[in-house]
């Protein structure tokens, strides 16, 4: 049986939860009752209010405050209208710091992440310790990974731009 990740998990460096969520499953129980589980494939590191790529840079305002609490929270936002984000809050209480989950087993791409897990804003600051509907679980192993710049962030200028802050599993 596979064990759920407590808060504690959550409250470490960013740089150093977002590595260890890969090969973690993310378990999905939806409004009819069934479950979906999921290894977790990439992931992007975004660290507090001194990176200009992460959106706690902007200050403390409605759509941050999960950012500023414990880690082992939920942040989604919404872009384009239509696609949420599924972020982890990491670190110590004030913070700030987040995990973009950007692929899944079979799933590649954020939005698609979202999507399947037919997210939406009720999600914004689930625990993770204690939700009914989403949580992760140890899977028990540690995957090799790689790290690259992460994507899609030119707006935050350098060094945020080349900072190697995104991980994925090597297969």
């Amino acid at each position: 049986m596979n064990h759920r990740l407590l808060s504690s998990f959550f409250e470490h460096d960013v740089l150093e939860v977002a590595p260890q969520l890969l090969g973690k499953i993310l378990v999905r129980k939806f409004d009819d009752g069934s479950i979906q589980k999921f290894l977790i494939t990439e992931a992007e590191a975004y660290r507090g209010t001194e990176d200009l790529a992460c959106h706690a840079s902007k200050g403390r305002t409605a759509r941050t405050e999960v950012m500023f609490g414990e880690g082992g929270r939920v942040y989604v936002y919404l872009i384009y209208g239509m696609y949420w984000m599924l972020n982890f809050v990491a670190g110590p209480e004030g913070d700030a710091s987040a995990v973009l989950i950007r692929g899944l087993e079979g799933i590649s791409g954020p939005g698609r992440v979202g999507k399947t897990l037919q997210l939406e804003k009720s999600f914004y600051g689930e625990n993770l310790e204690t939700s009914e509907r989403i949580w992760l679980e140890d899977s028990g192993f540690s995957p090799d990974y790689s790290t690259s710049p992460r994507i899609g962030i030119t707006y935050a200028g350098e060094p945020w731009i080349s900072k190697p802050w995104r991980f994925v599993w090597k297969r």
